[in-house]
């Protein structure tokens, strides 16, 4: 199962186990109430009491079991997330590298007087104006070689880069663990009727 399925899943089944616990202490509270105003209440009441008692604790222990599991799935989650995050950062930060190695280049290729397209100047021109007249500068500076050097784009061969969703990364692993078995309820508190 997806974590994503499986977070989903869980999710379910303990906010069903949170109502059933939540309904299951209110007629707790009720039946203690009784207990206090009736004459010999905890005799009258000692069954129901016992039998709430343990139909509460039967569906609070399978509620925390389901949210062990969902607290695993979290870290695992998490875990996936944040190394796909940050892969993606450290990518970030080499094309950043490249990009600034290529504009360099492309200023020292001008700075030479050799010719550069049109493209590579723009981009030059864009990072930083400053750099693109400095280097545009020393180029006329310079006395012109009879032979300047032609040098082809820097970045004709970029590549089209696709971006992860780290939290879809994330939702489509398979989770780490078969998670416990889906039990309803209403299963759970019929076990506890059974053994009374």
């Amino acid at each position: 199962m997806k974590i994503g399925e499986a977070k989903d899943t869980y999710s379910i089944q303990i906010r069903e186990y949170n109502i059933k616990q939540r309904e299951l202490y209110e007629k707790k509270q009720d039946l203690y109430q009784k207990m206090r105003t009736t004459p010999n209440g905890t005799e009258v009441y000692q069954n129901e009491a016992a039998i709430l008692e343990l139909q509460y604790n039967a569906v609070d222990e399978k509620r925390q079991e389901y949210q062990d599991y969902m607290n695993k799935l979290e870290e695992q989650w998490t875990g996936i997330a944040n190394m796909v995050s940050s892969k993606q950062q450290g990518e970030a930060m080499a094309e950043a590298g490249d990009e600034l190695g290529k504009i360099l280049t492309v200023a020292r290729r001008i700075m030479r007087g050799d010719i550069v397209p049109a493209t590579d100047e723009r981009k030059l021109m864009e990072f930083d104006w400053k750099l693109y007249s400095m280097a545009k500068g020393v180029a006329a500076t310079l006395e012109m070689q009879e032979k300047r050097k032609e040098h082809k784009s820097l970045w004709e061969e970029e590549e089209e880069r696709t971006i992860e969703n780290p939290a879809e990364v994330a939702d489509n692993t398979e989770a780490f663990d078969i998670g416990p078995g889906i039990v309803d309820v209403d299963t759970t508190l019929e076990s506890i009727d059974m053994q009374v």
